[in-house]
């Protein structure tokens, strides 16, 4: 089971960083968080260089006053976000043979041009399992499967963290409007709350919410 956040995770559908304060499924779909539980979207406009070029004896500086490269859009961000993670995981398994399903899922969806929703349903499918099938190594980020326990291991204090960042993230995805409530309840239940033998209830409580 991979404990640490990837870098390839954090950059995942657009969002820079997340406030955890998601609502457990005892709680409505429809109750909506907070704006402070909300980050904003990653940017992709670079900053404008600086300096003065030495080919002119003038104040003018010719590097700044070059046009910013324009925004993306926020389904170009996304393309870009499933590109770059079918890329991390294809370098990081140790043997192709062992990709996860969803991995392939996400590559056909990304050649079939699914609609955004599609899209961010696949990419958090994968990180869920990418999460809960591997262990990365700290060196190399290698993906080697994992046999760890998780239901007899659910008072280690990095299981409970890892559960509840995958938890929320599919929650703030709900609320963006990026998942709807019922196929977010199915994802938790199957890929998330049965990997620890406990019943939905019995999840929220551990989670503490």
């Amino acid at each position: 089971m991979n404990y640490s956040l990837s870098k390839h995770q954090l950059a995942l559908l657009l969002i820079a960083s997340l406030s955890s304060s998601a609502q457990g499924f005892t709680v409505p779909f429809d109750r909506s968080f907070p704006a402070s539980a909300l980050s904003t979207a990653v940017t992709a406009a670079s900053s404008p260089r600086t300096g003065n070029s030495c080919l002119f004896s003038t104040d003018f500086d010719f590097p700044s006053a070059m046009p910013e490269k324009p925004e993306l859009t926020m389904e170009e961000k996304l393309i870009e976000s499933a590109d770059n993670f079918i890329e991390a995981m294809d370098n990081q398994l140790s043997d192709k043979s062992i990709a996860p399903p969803e991995l392939e899922a996400l590559r056909e969806a990304r050649k079939a041009n699914a609609d955004p929703k599609e899209m961010t349903l696949k990419i958090y499918e994968l990180m869920i399992e990418r999460a809960m099938r591997y262990d990365e190594d700290p060196e190399t980020s290698t993906l080697t499967p994992t046999g760890f326990d998780i239901p007899n291991n659910l008072d280690v204090p990095e299981v409970k963290k890892e559960f509840a960042h995958l938890y929320s993230y599919g929650m703030m995805l709900m609320n963006r409007g990026m998942l709807d409530g019922e196929t977010l309840k199915g994802i938790v239940i199957e890929r998330l709350i049965k990997r620890t033998e406990l019943t939905p209830e019995e999840f929220d409580k551990w989670l503490g919410y």
